[in-house]
């Protein structure tokens, strides 16, 4: 990318510069200039001056941009497919699907501007409004502050850019220190595709910048991709606006004995280690009915130690690095935890840097953090079970659920099976990694904050307004 695109995205003055590196070789990308907070309160007042001419923008001309943007990301897919690979260290297959799956949430937030417009409102069922008619609308907050994650670099950010794009608003984007340079390009195709340049504001900084910018009252909603800790020092200190938050899981996925199980095996390995496990929704539990553990178990193991770990820009490479040698130590430390309080390590656990070979645990007690917490690394679980019950008060032990997988032939016992886990969504016959971008997409218990997924983003960053007329 040439330094003058990195320049004009990233529109504040720096303090110290933030080098960012490949994941996989270490080699510094780019030196990008970071924020002072007096730098940020400018930019932020800057943007939320610039939301009246963002609401203004006809509808039609917010979907053309949002148009042309998917198509000149589609046109760009290897040029930003190997910055993904590169600067997040996904595998390049992985890049590649990312990146085709942000050019459909560009333009599903296109078709968005178009449709979801408002209502008539019945005024006249209501005894003595017979002689109101009128509508509502549904108009943008104003300004929004997006804040994302490494693990998605380029389709969560579009998942905030493109619904507050197409809702009218200016956003505030700070999008992760580990993969800044992927959320720079977006926004430069953006541009390029007519966005005018202060409705976009990408800032580069640390938590005092988040804090500065999350606390200010200009801000009218935060939009978070992240970790619980920084999602509940954003709940305390934001204030008075819309919090949107999709802070993580722990999904179970749950295969009955009467399930297709090297259907269920298949899908599931690709599940739980799919960029290299660091995927929110990759499953980290695989609850097996007890006649068909030992079958499960069997075959899902020796497909994992097949997986291959190395390079992510090989095509033959399944897993690619961690987002750092010190995430991949974490996650290594987990494992070794388990096995210490009795767990046994099947496959994989090897560490080499910020790669850390797929693992497979079992008999891990319920007490470990590799059972209660978020793993958020190619580590997964696989424990038995004898009944249904039993498996779906596993699967609901977590205080994190944002979605599930369940594996059987019985529409009636998957039917059941998915309306008592307690979930933001349950998959049947597939792992609890499928995600589609254009459905609702959020947790249901601790911490779940609005919906992602873009109709329902759109409306969480628009507000409605209503138009009455009396005759």
């Amino acid at each position: 990318m040439p330094e003058s695109a990195i320049a004009d995205a990233t529109t504040a003055a720096a303090t110290t510069d933030l080098a960012v590196y490949d994941k996989f070789d270490g080699s510094i990308l780019a030196t990008l200039p970071q924020c002072t907070e007096a730098d940020v309160r400018v930019e932020i007042i800057r943007a939320a001056a610039s939301a009246p001419a963002a609401a203004a923008m006809p509808r039609h001309e917010r979907g053309r941009i949002l148009d042309t943007a998917a198509d000149l990301l589609q046109q760009r897919t290897q040029k930003v497919a190997g910055l993904i690979v590169a600067e997040a260290g996904k595998t390049i297959t992985q890049a590649l699907k990312e990146v085709s799956r942000a050019v459909n949430t560009l333009k599903l937030s296109a078709a968005e501007t178009r449709r979801n417009v408002g209502e008539v409102v019945p005024f006249d069922s209501f005894s003595g409004s017979e002689n109101r008619q009128g509508w509502f609308t549904r108009e943008p907050l104003g300004l929004i502050a997006a804040i994302t994650p490494y693990n998605d670099a380029l389709n969560l950010v579009a998942h905030k850019l493109g619904p507050a794009i197409a809702g009218g608003n200016t956003v505030i984007l700070k999008p992760s220190q580990l993969t800044p340079l992927t959320a720079i390009l977006l926004v430069d195709l953006l541009r390029e595709a007519g966005l005018p340049t202060e409705f976009v504001t990408v800032v580069l900084g640390d938590r005092t910048i988040a804090q500065t910018i999350i606390s200010s009252k200009l801000v009218r909603m935060v939009s978070f991709t992240g970790g619980f800790s920084t999602g509940r020092a954003i709940a305390a200190n934001a204030g008075i606006k819309r919090l949107s938050m999709e802070l993580g899981g722990n999904a179970p996925v749950i295969v009955f004995d009467d399930a297709d199980i090297p259907a269920a095996v298949e899908a599931s390995v690709s599940g739980s280690f799919w960029a290299a496990g660091q995927n929110c929704i990759g499953a980290q539990r695989i609850l097996v009915q007890r006649p068909v553990f030992d079958t499960f178990l069997h075959a899902f193991v020796s497909r994992t130690a097949a997986l291959t770990t190395g390079d992510p820009r090989r095509e033959q490479t399944d897993v690619g690095p961690m987002i750092s040698a010190a995430s991949a130590a974490e996650a290594k430390r987990k494992i070794d935890e388990a096995v210490s309080a009795g767990a046994r390590l099947l496959t994989g656990g090897t560490l080499d840097g910020a790669l850390l070979t797929p693992a497979v645990l079992t008999a891990v007690p319920r007490s470990c953090e590799a059972w209660s917490e978020e793993l958020f690394a190619p580590v997964v679980l696989v424990e038995p079970f004898d009944s249904p019950e039993e498996a779906i008060e596993l699967a609901n032990d977590s205080e994190y659920a944002l979605q599930a997988g369940v594996f059987t032939k019985d529409l009636a016992r998957a039917l059941a099976t998915a309306k008592a886990i307690d979930a933001g969504g349950v998959m049947i016959n597939d792992s609890s990694d499928y995600r589609l971008d254009a459905m609702p997409f959020g947790g249901s218990k601790y911490g779940s904050m609005g919906r992602e997924g873009v109709r329902f983003a759109y409306e969480e960053m628009t507000q409605p307004k209503v138009i009455a007329i009396t005759s």
